[in-house]
């Protein structure tokens, strides 16, 4: 289906006016070649705009507008340029800012004297040399920030995952030591990056049923004491070392449910001797903490009735009820978030964006078939 021709299916299954017409094709057109067409999990042949056709005949003729009405003033897309801004942003904004700061205390000079300084421009260009940036996810954009500042730092300080093996510690170990010319050089600032957090529940929890903490976080730190140990004496950290946590994008529930977890879990004992307390959470964005939609406000009933009609519950699994929420109709955790990513949509969002089932019989009722708006490249099956 090309453009136009979808365009005429829509306004027909809407039942607009021309001049309605005229003015919603005009903005479709815009959104679709600027953002929505770029998305990358939309089937071979298929665009925004034939997605959009096929998303609103799901629903009663009566509720499409409702749905309609939700993507043109309700929905969220953060696109290509915006993330790659985020990731361009994340070394002058947020680690040359830690960088400078250190240093300045540590030479007892002030921070905007630290590179006219001799002795703390030397100092702190050891401390960059003993950063590593380390990727909790696909999303985390290792080669983009390597790239983007490959005069301040080397390939060997970018590592795409956080679980790698004892030898790949020992090489990182090695080259830090070669490249500084100091047999006992380990590093001191450790970045684990992400590009979006809506709950923080995959980065760091407790599970209630088996009384411990769990999430990448924990996995790390056990990646990191098992490749200690196999390294005998010798330490990837100096004693001092900092754990930095950044996100390129997060709700404001996240942002605050990390700091609160982070400190919960470090009083829990959950960091034993030897493990830094000195971590640190970072956010290129934070999402304004009105954007879940909401019942409270009175905004979106009529939405909201939609994502509880239109409901298939074999979207439900065991991983998904680790965000505390088994009815998935606004998304994960029930975030209730109205949003995309130009690479995959959250699981956080609502779920009528990005859900695809077959309907059926289930759970003693019969569940619609659930199309996805923007399909969703699902982690856990």
């Amino acid at each position: 289906m090309n453009q136009d021709l979808g365009l005429r299916v829509l306004g027909q299954i809407m039942n607009w006016t021309d001049d309605c017409a005229r003015r919603e094709f005009a903005w479709l057109r815009l959104m679709a070649r600027l953002k929505y067409d770029g998305y990358r999990d939309f089937q071979a042949g298929m665009r925004f705009i034939e997605s959009l056709v096929t998303w609103l005949q799901q629903f009663k003729p009566q509720e499409r507008e409702t749905a309609y009405a939700f993507v043109r003033h309700t929905l969220v897309y953060i696109g290509p340029n915006e993330m790659q801004r985020l990731v361009e942003q994340f070394y002058p904004r947020t680690v040359r800012d830690r960088l400078v700061r250190m240093v300045a205390t540590e030479c007892d000079v002030q921070s905007y004297r630290v590179l006219a300084d001799k002795d703390a421009r030397a100092a702190e260009k050891r401390l960059r040399r003993q950063t590593l940036f380390m990727g909790l996810s696909d999303g985390a954009h290792i080669d983009t920030i390597r790239h983007a500042n490959s005069r301040f730092f080397g390939n060997e300080q970018f590592v795409q995952v956080t679980q790698i093996d004892t030898e790949k510690w020992r090489d990182l170990l090695y080259n830090l030591r070669k490249d500084l010319n100091d047999p006992g050089a380990r590093f001191r600032i450790v970045y684990l990056i992400d590009d979006f957090t809506a709950t923080g529940t995959s980065f760091l929890r407790f599970d209630k049923e088996k009384e411990e903490w769990k999430g990448k976080l924990i996995r790390f730190r056990k990646s990191v004491e098992s490749a200690n140990a196999a390294l005998g004496g010798d330490k990837l950290f100096e004693d001092d070392w900092k754990l930095c946590i950044h996100h390129y994008v997060a709700s404001q529930a996240a942002a605050d449910a990390i700091e609160e977890r982070l400190e919960k879990a470090k009083a829990d004992g959950a960091f034993p001797e030897g493990w830094t307390q000195d971590m640190h959470p970072s956010f290129g964005m934070i999402l304004p903490d009105d954007l879940p939609i909401s019942a409270d406000s009175g905004h979106h009933d009529d939405f909201i009735k939609l994502t509880q009609t239109y409901y298939d519950p074999r979207i439900r699994t065991k991983h998904t009820d680790i965000g505390g929420v088994t009815h998935l109709g606004l998304g994960y955790g029930g975030c209730a978030l109205p949003l995309v990513l130009e690479h995959n949509t959250p699981n956080n969002a609502v779920a009528l964006l990005w859900a695809e089932t077959d309907g059926g019989a289930r759970d003693g009722v019969h569940a619609p078939a659930m199309r996805p708006l923007f399909r969703r490249r699902q982690r856990h099956l």
